[in-house]
């Protein structure tokens, strides 16, 4: 076991897969002389060289068309969205092509990319540095969505990612790069996209979340249990596919669902979790399901009196936790 950072993970997995197989190499802006703006990719244009460590233009909707095309015929690309806030002019590819294909072919074709990107707030970036952009995504089947919260789990996700023979878009959080450190099993492993972690065992409650928020979410369920209640805090990882066992178990087990998210309220995946409850574990509920989610306003401000009221936090979660076991 070693002791990383998620973006040591990142960068572990994509070093791995690119030392394993020929066909795997990365494009972006910035990833080449530069490694990223992260230094994620820092060294791996002298290692690898230009032909698989390809330096693009500004044009995200070219950096993920090439990608495709690529995958189409047989390379495994990595494409880099630089910040999630820019993956707009690439939405046609992702949703349009890449995640058609092996539909629109019988099957007859596959399209393995892998599309990196960071989002979410909490670093003071403001409108163009702070999206969260999961919820115009997991509504398109045939694309996977992984977000991974621990250092284990990005490099785990991020090799599976690579080596599904479908489009995976793989979320980021940028608080997390340097801030959540934690084991990694040494040599290869992989983390199975759709399966959901039981990051804290619980019985009193059930807390679903993923990204950051599982940090935070556990953090309130540790102050809650200094007064009594035991919360169990449910790390969805990847939410399309969503696992669906995970939550449900959970939900029957404690009788009460709260969801937690960074991303908008409204039509967020607390919304499809919470159908999720009500269609299958209704008459298991002791009490109303509740989600504590960022507003619904157009984008995180810059000032940080405005990134704290958007963002939820270990008090806003642990209050919700309160009110909930109160019912």
């Amino acid at each position: 076991m070693a002791n990383k950072t998620v973006l040591e993970g990142v960068r572990d997995a994509l070093h791995n897969e690119m030392a394993r197989d020929s066909r795997v190499f990365i494009m972006g802006e910035d990833v080449g002389p530069r490694g990223n703006v992260f230094l994620i990719t820092k060294g791996f244009l002298e290692e690898f060289g230009r032909d698989r460590v390809v330096d693009t233009p500004l044009a995200e909707a070219s950096i993920v068309g090439i990608a495709v095309g690529a995958a189409m015929v047989g390379m495994r690309p990595v494409a880099e969205i630089q910040f999630a806030d820019f993956i707009y002019p690439a939405y046609n590819q992702i949703v349009g092509e890449a995640a058609k294909i092996r539909y629109r072919s019988a099957g007859g074709n596959s399209c393995p990319l892998v599309i990196r990107t960071p989002y979410g707030g909490g670093v003071r970036g403001a409108l163009s540095h702070s999206v969260s952009v999961e919820a115009l995504f997991y509504h398109v089947p045939g694309l996977k969505v992984c977000v991974p919260s621990t250092p284990a789990d990005a490099q785990g996700m991020l090799t599976s990612a690579i080596r599904d023979d479908d489009p995976v878009l793989f979320l980021e959080h940028k608080r997390t790069y340097r801030l959540i450190k934690g084991e990694v099993p040494d040599g290869d492993f992989t983390v199975p996209i759709g399966k959901a972690d039981v990051a804290r065992p619980g019985k009193d409650l059930s807390v679903i979340t993923y990204g950051l928020m599982r940090h935070f979410a556990v953090e309130a369920a540790e102050t809650l249990a200094k007064e009594g209640v035991e919360a169990e805090v449910i790390d969805l990882r990847s939410i399309r596919p969503m696992d669906r066992s995970a939550i449900l178990e959970s939900v029957r087990k404690t009788r009460r669902a709260l969801i937690v998210h960074e991303d908008q309220k409204f039509g967020g995946i607390g919304a499809e979790v919470s159908a999720i409850i009500a269609e299958e574990a209704f008459f298991d509920l002791d009490a109303p399901i509740r989600r504590v989610c960022g507003p619904d306003v157009p984008a995180m401000g810059y000032a940080k009196e405005y990134e704290e009221a958007f963002m939820p936090n270990p008090d806003k979660i642990a209050a919700a936790m309160r009110d909930l076991v109160a019912i």
